[in-house]
């Protein structure tokens, strides 16, 4: 499974791992990904979603039918 929240589109992203005397190493930075299953009152059913914490708050604040609907105008989620 990817690393890529279905909603946000948030994804693994690198920088410097600084240590106390300034020396960089590379390292990544990972989202907060949950699997979370949702009910689509619309449509009578079920869906599985990987989705970072700020796309659950987004869920919560617009509804999951309408945060499903940008997700795919942005393509984040396929079909």
């Amino acid at each position: 499974m990817s690393k890529v929240c279905q909603i946000t589109g948030k994804k693994i992203i690198t920088g410097h791992k600084v240590s106390h005397s300034n020396i960089k190493t590379k390292r990544t930075f990972a989202p907060n990904l949950q699997d979370r299953k949702y009910f689509i009152p619309e449509q009578n059913k079920w869906v599985s979603l990987r989705v970072s914490t700020a796309g659950m708050r987004t869920i919560n604040k617009i509804g999951i039918a309408e945060a499903l609907k940008r997700a795919r105008a942005k393509g984040y989620l396929s079909a």
